[in-house]
């Protein structure tokens, strides 16, 4: 699982990345060529700048993939169904708690 690191550069900065190797695409033999020309202009690396075109590739439906949106939307149901995991354990641990405390008051009658 990859780790979250700070973004080093701005959206505008990768809006205008991604603009530029979509705008100039057809001056270049391929679309690895434009962004190695490009990265550079940008100050990022050439794997960066793929990474950023693939991903507002699957944004737009030019790729197959899952959206960002998609992307942050599981996220945000995998953290939920996790924290209602904890409940449901705390809850079943409470109940066994009580349901004992339960039997041995009624022991002790």
């Amino acid at each position: 699982m990859k780790t979250k690191t700070t973004n080093k550069y701005s959206p505008e900065v990768r809006e205008r990345a991604i603009r530029l190797v979509q705008t100039h695409r057809g001056d270049y033999s391929s679309l690895w060529a434009t962004i190695e020309s490009i990265a550079p202009k940008i100050g990022c690396s050439s794997a960066t700048l793929n990474e950023w075109v693939k991903r507002a590739e699957v944004d737009t439906g030019r790729r197959d993939g899952v959206s960002t949106q998609e992307r942050e939307r599981i996220k945000a149901l995998e953290r939920e169904v996790k924290e209602l995991r904890q409940a449901n354990e705390i809850l079943r641990l409470a109940s066994a708690f009580f349901a004992q405390a339960e039997l041995d008051r009624l022991k002790k009658k």
